[in-house]
């Protein structure tokens, strides 16, 4: 009979453990380990029913959480435009991320007078000059989460803008890097440079 009860006490912890009824030390604990990796990547700000010009979605988050960028645009040797990011608070997403918003984390998009020219997962682009007619253009950088979403401050998307000017003798910057002029109720997360 001693053989009967081991059967019957290993059949029921197996069927315990099929149903999930069952948990030992180490499966609770590995439980609570995948919660704690879930908090580091669960979604964050609040999704607001407002959109950028291009459609997406903003993504609010506290001033004191929210990456940062500037745009700077300087004419290469050629007529083409080289163009920098700095960034702060925030990284460029390796390839084959996941499309979700993880704080911090995302690739920016570069507008030429509101038309989108590229999708940006570095901080350099060269901007070629079949793209930049002859007059001023307004560049502009907007940090996006890997989801779609646009990153956002005070309802207001997390970007950067500079204005070109394009010639057929060689391109200029109609803006210069002496100083940066916060536009929209005082927030540092839309930038533009001064005059």
């Amino acid at each position: 009979m001693t053989w009967t009860r081991g059967l019957l006490a290993a059949l029921a912890v197996c069927v315990l453990s099929l149903t999930g009824s069952a948990g030992c030390g180490t499966s609770g604990a590995q439980g609570q380990g995948n919660e704690g990796n879930r908090d580091r990547t669960t979604p964050v700000g609040e999704l607001l029913e407002d959109t950028d010009e291009a459609g997406g979605v903003l993504r609010e988050v506290d001033a004191d959480d929210a990456p940062e960028v500037r745009v700077e645009v300087q004419p290469d040797s050629g007529d083409s435009w080289d163009v920098r990011l700095t960034v702060t608070g925030f990284r460029f997403s390796p390839p084959g991320a996941e499309a979700k918003a993880v704080g911090g984390r995302g690739v920016a998009h570069l507008y030429l007078d509101g038309r989108l020219i590229a999708r940006l997962t570095g901080p350099e682009y060269h901007l070629p000059a079949t793209l930049v007619p002859r007059g001023t253009h307004d560049v502009t950088v907007r940090l996006y989460a890997d989801d779609g979403t646009v990153w956002a401050v005070d309802g207001e998307p997390v970007e950067s803008s500079a204005d070109i000017t394009a010639s057929e003798a060689s391109p200029t910057m109609s803006a210069r890097a002496t100083g940066v002029r916060t536009e929209g109720q005082g927030s540092p997360h839309r930038a533009r440079k001064a005059s």
